[in-house]
């Protein structure tokens, strides 16, 4: 594969964050589950944050420092050390740490367009546009950048199994959004979902038996409306379940019914539960809140009670931390900052 040289362009943009220790605050009432949480981003729309394996650092989306669209960062699970690791260029989503923290991949659409892509037209309601991503892999310092996939459409939401040999994703390069798994180097692509509709947003679980992802499969005159959508390269996420699978595909089923969307799921690390973020209270709001729910689709239980956004939950690879975004304390209204607590079990 072509390696591109960024060494130079990298090191000039990488940027030193000295910052005291965040201070503790308090949780809304009704999180029980969370303690002495910290913000660790302050200003602009900051999201996915993903621990490495030894979960001293955290990689995440941003559009700090005045941008248009997002680029990948990361940063010590306190705050400091903060780097941007992307290009600067396109549009990027979805990193994560491999290969012992050594290396980071990441979806850009740098190849396509070094500009940041146009807003879908407003006319067309809430939708998300399905930009031109492919991954990347590189080293955790953003050198070396290496393109793992060269489909030319969305094909993004990466993340690794715990053994750190594959990836699943979600790609449009068949025509429909769904999962596939390939091996960290690119190589054997498999599919896994066939069914009409959306399939993204997939982690697997702790032992990497099985994967978590959200799902809509429409029906008739929704996949009529879906599929017109598609062809304009837009996606409305407005309606999402929670789903679960085996590792190679097999046993899809339904964890969730709660109507509106559901996304953003992750195991607890015991594989029990799965915590993901809804907004099913109010469908037509921003008010997502985390909640947990057990693998067969009991026992239901709010996690955030904050009145705006709360979504993108991780757990620490000990367990002993979450980390998320929220609109909680932001100075501007629909500011996203990164949050990281102590998990109450």
């Amino acid at each position: 594969m072509r390696r591109i040289p960024l060494a130079a362009a990298l090191a000039a943009a990488a940027v030193a964050c000295v910052r005291p220790s965040p201070p503790r605050l308090a949780p809304f009432p009704g999180e029980r589950h969370l303690a002495n949480i910290r913000q660790l981003t302050f200003g602009g729309e900051n999201a996915e944050a993903y621990f490495s394996r030894d979960g001293k650092r955290l990689i995440f989306q941003s559009t700090r420092d005045g941008r248009a669209c997002d680029q990948q960062f990361v940063m010590n699970v306190d705050g400091t050390g903060l780097r941007r690791v992307s290009t600067g260029a396109g549009k990027t989503t979805c990193g994560y740490f491999f290969g012992d923290d050594r290396k980071i991949f990441f979806a850009s659409t740098h190849a396509v367009d070094t500009a940041c892509s146009p807003k879908p037209d407003p006319s067309k309601g809430y939708v998300w546009r399905l930009d031109p991503y492919d991954i990347y892999a590189a080293n955790a310092d953003g050198t070396d950048l290496e393109r793992l996939t060269r489909y030319g459409v969305y094909t993004a939401e990466g993340t690794l199994s715990p053994d750190g040999q594959t990836i699943v994703f979600t790609s449009l390069k068949d025509g429909d959004l769904d999962l596939y798994t390939m091996k960290i180097d690119g190589t054997d692509v498999r599919r896994l979902t066939t069914a009409p509709g959306y399939d993204g947003g997939a982690f697997f679980s702790p032992d990497g038996s099985k994967i978590v992802y959200r799902a809509w499969h429409p029906t008739d005159t929704a996949l009529t409306n879906y599929q017109a959508l598609l062809r304009e390269g837009l996606v409305r996420p407005n309606r999402m379940e929670i789903w679960v699978m085996n590792a190679d595909g097999s046993d899809q089923h339904q964890v969730t019914s709660l109507g509106g969307a559901n996304f953003a799921p992750f195991f607890t690390p015991d594989g029990k539960r799965i915590i993901f973020a809804s907004n099913y209270k109010n469908p037509h709001s921003r008010n997502f809140d985390l909640y947990l729910v057990n693998l067969d689709g009991s026992g239901l239980e709010q996690v955030t009670t904050h009145p705006e956004f709360d979504g993108f939950p991780m757990f620490s690879p000990d367990g002993k931390e979450l980390v998320w975004a929220s609109d909680r304390h932001g100075e501007k209204v629909g500011e996203t900052d990164i949050f990281i607590a102590d998990w109450v079990p």
